[in-house]
């Protein structure tokens, strides 16, 4: 019998955390809520959990610190919940490690369909990590192991890859030299199209870009094309 996907609700507001519970169980899940991060360190310790759907204005340790913390320690799929027109916040948690993010008020169909697009991610590998499953890949002095989600440098370090890392990169190995818009990047890696203003695929890129390009901000492995989208330009070989 499958296992049920857990999801851990971190937010200060009682509200909150209660209806999206309520709703997500209704629905399918397991749902645990946490009303603060030392909450959630407490329930994380002694239980596994498949994604985390964390508020980013928290008293005490806000959601961007833990997005940091976790997504370096742990690699746990994030969804950021952040108010209305905070577009810094939603910037940052991007680029910090989030897969995704939801402004406040949402809809709670829409979170529902956003943690099932990141669950599907993780549940399939070979979706998640399409034609190079079970492959690894060299590029530019890199390699990609897709069985462990292990990126390398040329001098053997291991560079941290979130899934949503991991997934872009898989992406745009598989279609080397192919120019995709933002809206064909949104659509394989997140399963949704980009609403208007959505920069998630930009800030997304950029995080990339800081892990493996020499100087991020003259990238000659992940190119932007000019009112086309990125194109990753290094050959690619799969090692034997």
């Amino acid at each position: 019998m499958p296992q049920i996907p857990h999801i851990l609700i971190v937010d200060d507001h009682q509200q909150i955390r209660e209806s999206v519970t309520r709703y997500l169980e209704k629905n399918g899940l397991r749902a645990t809520a946490a009303k603060d991060a030392h909450d959630m360190d407490a329930r994380l310790a002694t239980g596994h959990f498949d994604l985390l759907v964390l508020d980013v204005m928290m008293p005490g340790e806000s959601g961007l610190s833990i997005c940091r913390r976790l997504s370096t320690e742990r690699g746990i799929p994030i969804i950021m919940l952040t108010a209305l027109g905070e577009d810094t916040d939603r910037i940052v948690g991007l680029e910090i490690g989030a897969d995704d993010y939801l402004s406040k008020p949402f809809n709670p169909r829409e979170l529902l369909a956003r943690i099932k697009a990141i669950l599907r991610r993780i549940e399939q590998p070979e979706i998640h990590a399409g034609e190079l499953a079970g492959k690894k890949v060299a590029f530019a002095g890199l390699v990609l192991d897709a069985d462990r989600h292990v990126l390398t440098s040329s001098a053997g370090k291991e560079i941290p890859l979130t899934s949503a890392d991991f997934k872009l990169l898989t992406v745009l190995l598989e279609r080397a030299r192919i120019v995709l818009s933002r809206d064909q990047l949104l659509d394989l890696t997140a399963g949704r199209s980009a609403s208007p203003l959505d920069r998630t695929i930009d800030n997304q890129i950029s995080r990339l870009r800081r892990k493996i390009e020499l100087d991020a901000a003259k990238p000659e492995i992940i190119t932007t094309v000019r009112n086309g989208g990125y194109c990753l330009v290094a050959d690619v070989r799969v090692l034997e």
